[in-house]
């Protein structure tokens, strides 16, 4: 380091990389291991926040009872390189580091990531992500201790086999065993938490899904529970969907009768299995499906990785990232994934063609959430204008209407009728008067 290097870094100020203190304290081994789990960077000790040069007064045993500091605070330990920059007669330190190669490194066993420009510390989730990736490891290829080789079917590992066979250019050999050692899913008969997802010879709470129809926010006409192997789940929700779903019968002009779905069928798999292989299985919250009249949304536990947004991901410039890569290799070889990262330009796809409108990808709360339409964006315009029509006539006729009693001579849930009523309020057509209980409706028109 030399001046520089260290202007052109004042300049640019704090970022992922650099930070600025007017002295040594805690704070400074904090960014170093925020450094060191990340991409490194520079911690310079005599600046302030606001980027002026004020110095530091450095006695004979000043660096190396930091370092010692630094050393003894940290695990592993971590040694930055040293620079001391003589400034306009004003000592500046810069301390490096670089990125650690055994992840994650704590400080007084806390475990701190740098983002943008400030430290953040991690969560067990976060801290357990780092580590595996560190050994290019996934979660799902940990061995459990808990689960054995008792723990799973071999009757459901024979029915990978031959459906895999179907696809294989060289087919697996028959002895279920041998087939799991090859995939480096089972060790002296311990088995890794993907081997016990996949083929569970009972139900667990570890791959629960929980899937509803629902008839408005908050009520549940139908609901199940799936806590089974992962092959499983795939059919048994698609039944379930399938099942709260309209069909219609369409006379094509050669007289032949063609049958349309609500919803592409093809992007209600796609969604499931991207569901499936992409959830954060550390998260205790289960994956989530609600059919609505007019949509079905799809949560799942874990966000995107932090490299990727949903700009990227609708994009398609991005390298997919696998968060269960076991999983993800069995479900490629039984023929379940087409191609690694294609199932998002698959599901929008489907939905053109279908001529509803585009699904809707969003990071939601600790997880991510997909929901798609039963209808186009010009149809839902149209009838979100009739629905405001009928509000309007209705309030006309009945202005002490409630918005329950909206929902339910619509047959809209309550959510749309808030949404309705407010953008008639913003328009001025209808204005509130009085309180919510005991006050009536306006209509100005």
């Amino acid at each position: 380091m030399n001046r520089e290097i260290l202007d052109k870094l004042v300049k640019l100020g704090e970022s992922e990389t650099v930070e600025f203190k007017s002295s040594f304290s805690d704070k400074v081994i904090e960014t170093l291991v925020a450094f060191a789990n990340c991409s490194g960077g520079y911690v310079l000790i005599g600046i302030s926040d606001e980027r002026e040069i004020v110095g530091v007064d450095l006695g004979k045993e000043s660096i190396p009872k930091w370092i010692n500091s630094i050393k003894s605070k940290t695990y592993p330990s971590i040694i930055p390189d040293v620079s001391e920059i003589d400034y306009d007669k004003k000592i500046v330190i810069a301390f490096e580091i670089q990125s650690y190669p055994v992840k994650p490194v704590s400080f007084k066993g806390r475990y701190f990531k740098r983002t943008k420009n400030s430290n953040h510390q991690m969560d067990i989730n976060e801290i357990s992500d780092m580590h595996l990736k560190t050994f290019n490891l996934s979660w799902d290829a940990f061995f459990n201790p808990i689960y054995s080789i008792k723990d799973i079917s071999f009757k459901k590992i024979n029915e990978f086999i031959n459906r895999a066979n179907k696809y294989r250019d060289l087919e697996l050999d028959n002895d279920p065993v041998k087939v799991l050692k090859k995939y480096e899913l089972e060790k002296n008969k311990n088995i890794t938490n993907g081997c016990f997802l996949l083929f569970m010879n009972k139900e667990s709470g570890l791959s629960t899904i929980e899937a509803g129809r629902f008839a408005s926010e908050t009520v549940i006409k139908d609901d199940i529970s799936i806590k089974t192997d992962l092959f499983s789940e795939i059919f048994l929700l698609q039944d379930f969907i399938k099942k709260h779903m309209n069909k219609e019968f369409i006379i094509s002009g050669n007289m032949q009768r063609e049958e349309r779905w609500d919803y592409p069928f093809e992007a209600i798999r796609e969604i499931i299995v991207n569901m499936i292989v992409h959830r954060d299985y550390k998260n205790s919250s289960d994956s989530i499906i609600k059919i609505f009249d007019d949509r079905i949304e799809f949560f799942n536990p874990g966000n995107l990785s932090e490299s990727l947004s949903v700009k990227k991901l609708l994009s398609g410039d991005y390298i997919s990232y696998i968060r269960n890569k076991q999983i993800a290799a069995i479900f490629k070889d039984a023929g379940i994934i087409e191609k690694y990262g294609s199932g998002i330009r698959r599901i929008i796809r489907s939905c053109k063609e279908h001529k509803i409108s585009e699904p809707k990808f969003e990071n939601f709360q600790h997880g991510f959430r997909v929901t798609i339409y039963k209808t186009s964006q010009k149809t839902s315009q149209k009838t979100s204008q009739k629905t405001s029509q009928k509000i309007i006539e209705l309030l006309k006729n009945t202005p002490h209407t409630t918005i329950k009693d909206l929902s339910e001579l619509l047959n809209i849930s309550e959510r749309a009728v808030k949404y309705q009523l407010e953008n008639l309020k913003k328009s001025g057509l209808v204005k509130r008067i009085g309180p919510d209980k005991g006050g009536y409706w306006e209509v100005k028109l």
